[in-house]
């Protein structure tokens, strides 16, 4: 029985993943796009998120500054923190709600790149660093999730047009966060792929 329920999880997330690979490629490829145009203009990637969300966009700003799969020069990206940030929870009410927003105030720039993360959307914390993006003038990726007129939530409803979303086309959490990593080592890739020139990926 234990093991059937294991064998689940691993069909949910691949059915997921195949489902929404024609879905989502057009918005990462502009997000993609989003992102070189920043960095190779001298601008920086600002990246946040709220509870696991976050624990993603450390990652990503990780791999932007460290490696991804190839050797390159570091590229500009700081992971913004929610503190205290409670990884059980999409929302992390418990943080500051204005503490990310504090942040992308303090050292975003016109020309920068905010990448939000939120599987529900709803994130008040991600919410408000978005608003303050706009203020500052920044570019706002937003990778949220859900179905229907629903999907994307707030942080969807509050994007501009010359934003770009990733929304994962399901309700369960876990399920999102999943598609949002893979679609971020796409984001990696790609950048590497541009700056460094196409080579065969890794088996």
């Amino acid at each position: 029985m234990l093991e059937q329920r294991i064998q689940q999880h691993f069909i949910d997330s691949a059915d997921l993943k195949y489902q929404a690979g024609p879905l989502l490629s057009k918005s990462v490829s502009q997000a993609m796009g989003a992102l070189l145009a920043c960095l190779t203009s001298g601008g920086k990637i600002l990246s946040c998120g709220a509870g696991v969300s976050g624990l993603l966009a450390n990652q990503f700003a990780a791999q932007l500054i460290g490696r991804f799969e190839r050797d390159r020069p570091e590229l500009a990206a700081i992971a913004l923190t929610g503190l205290p940030n409670d990884p059980l929870a999409d929302t992390a009410e418990a943080a500051d709600p204005d503490g990310l927003a504090r942040q992308v105030r303090a050292l975003g720039q016109a020309g920068d790149v905010l990448l939000a993360l939120s599987a529900s959307g709803n994130a008040a914390t991600v919410l408000a660093a978005l608003s303050a993006a706009h203020e500052r003038e920044m570019s706002v990726i937003a990778f949220t999730g859900g179905v229907g007129h629903g999907g994307g939530g707030a942080v969807g409803r509050a994007l501009r047009e010359t934003d770009v979303q990733v929304c994962v086309p399901h309700e369960r959490a876990a399920r999102i966060h999943e598609v949002h990593l893979l679609a971020l080592h796409c984001l990696c890739d790609g950048v590497d792929a541009q700056l460094l020139g196409e080579q065969e990926a890794s088996p």
